[in-house]
């Protein structure tokens, strides 16, 4: 496992769940449609006893860390985009052909 950043750390210093637990909870919330006591009832048939306030701020202190460190590492899309040629005025595009 890669060493934490140094804002990682400092956000992660007095919450005192494993960091594994955290970030599951987090995810769930972020990347599907859960409501925070959906979660805690997710939790609690694992048998890991969470609040749903606990939840709700471990996502609002870690999601801007989490995303400041996707963000630095995304890689830009690219110089060039490329237009399609269907593009232009009325009177230059050929009728559809599917009719």
């Amino acid at each position: 496992m890669k060493a934490l950043s140094p804002a990682v750390a400092k956000v992660l210093k007095r919450l005192h769940y494993p960091l594994e637990i955290m970030l599951v909870c987090v995810r769930w919330y972020v990347a599907y449609p859960l409501s925070l006591r959906n979660l805690e009832e997710m939790m609690a048939e694992r048998g890991i006893a969470v609040d749903h306030s606990t939840v709700h701020r471990w996502a609002i202190k870690l999601l801007p860390v989490l995303e400041k460190a996707f963000r630095r590492c995304k890689h830009p899309v690219g110089k060039s985009w490329r237009v399609d040629e269907t593009y232009g005025t009325p009177s230059q595009r050929s009728p559809p052909a599917w009719g």
